[in-house]
């Protein structure tokens, strides 16, 4: 079994159509540490988990990764999707942020389950590949984040 007692960081690789455009989104615009590269990958630093991008050619210049939508709390979920939890101001200051360079939401930021047990301030968004995105917020993680 694996342990829960200490977080670990995660490693996820996803596919991209370039990589130049996923070194600006996720370097530049997402201010990301990039770690090693190559013409086939690149390593950033997600909050301390290990995020690699992969050029998937067969996505072509305006391709996007397949996704389906499951319903939630009145919305269309991504999935697959991926982000990291944040605490509460992370969470309100990347939501400026993303404000200034993602076209459109697919989910606004906004409160989440509100009065119930898991409520939580969530936001979805796609890359230029089309990789879904959530960053989410508890107000107090330890009681919210696996609460039934």
């Amino acid at each position: 079994m694996i342990s829960t007692r200490r977080l670990m960081p995660f490693h996820l690789a996803i596919q991209v159509r370039d990589l130049a455009e996923a070194r600006d989104f996720y370097g530049t615009k997402m201010g990301l540490p990039e770690g090693r590269s190559s013409d086939h990958w690149i390593d950033f630093d997600l909050l301390g988990h290990q995020l690699v991008v992969h050029v998937n050619p067969t996505l072509g210049p305006d391709g996007k990764v397949n996704q389906i939508g499951n319903h939630v709390d009145g919305h269309g979920v991504p999935v697959p999707h991926f982000g990291v939890v944040l605490e509460m101001d992370e969470w309100e200051a990347l939501a400026a942020l993303v404000q200034t360079f993602v076209p459109q939401f697919l989910i606004e930021p906004h409160i989440r389950f509100k009065g119930l047990p898991g409520e939580q301030a969530t936001m979805f968004f796609l890359d230029p590949s089309g990789n879904a995105l959530e960053f989410k917020a508890f107000r107090d993680i330890e009681k919210s984040l696996f609460a039934k």
